[in-house]
């Protein structure tokens, strides 16, 4: 009885992701499922906010919608997806094998958005707009409770009596 290969041989002319994520990849370039690699780079603060924007079909990897968290990341992938108000655009440079702090979350990708750029309302003072505008005026952290002077100056700024 001849012997088996025991894997399949792969199938010529196919190219693009696959169902599995595995492509045409090595083994030593497929990484973690996207939910746990997302989650690990401290895009998302829980891993089932990232599972979430994976099935709800938000995300894209290299252009091509994937609907499933189990997609397996690969070294080189731009992931895009919406964060906040913003589109993230995201080349995967590394895995990690932990969540660890930001510092080193950084490292395992590149940014290829632009900043967003800044709304011409937040550079006209404090406030950040015309009284009435429904915003609050800026307050820095641990400035403490406001004197009755400030109470005065925001109410004013808020365009009340």
């Amino acid at each position: 009885m001849p012997d088996a290969p025991a894997t399949p041989a792969p199938s010529p002319g196919k190219t693009g992701p696959s169902k599995t994520g595995l492509g045409k990849a090595g083994p030593d370039e497929i990484g973690p499922r996207i939910d746990k690699w997302l989650w690990h780079a401290r895009f998302f603060k829980t891993r089932t906010l990232a599972s979430k924007l994976c099935n709800g079909g938000k995300l894209r990897v290299n252009s091509d919608p994937v609907a499933k968290a189990h997609y397996r990341v690969r070294r080189g992938d731009v992931l895009t997806f919406p964060q906040g108000d913003r589109i993230r655009v995201i080349e995967v440079r590394d895995f990690g094998a932990r969540r660890g702090p930001a510092t080193e979350a950084r490292t395992l990708y590149e940014d290829l958005a632009p900043p967003a750029p800044r709304p011409a309302s937040a550079e006209a003072g404090p406030g950040g707009g015309p009284a009435g505008s429904g915003r609050s005026a800026h307050r820095e952290a641990g400035a403490g409770r406001p004197t009755k002077a400030e109470r005065r100056a925001l109410d004013r700024l808020r365009g009340r009596p």
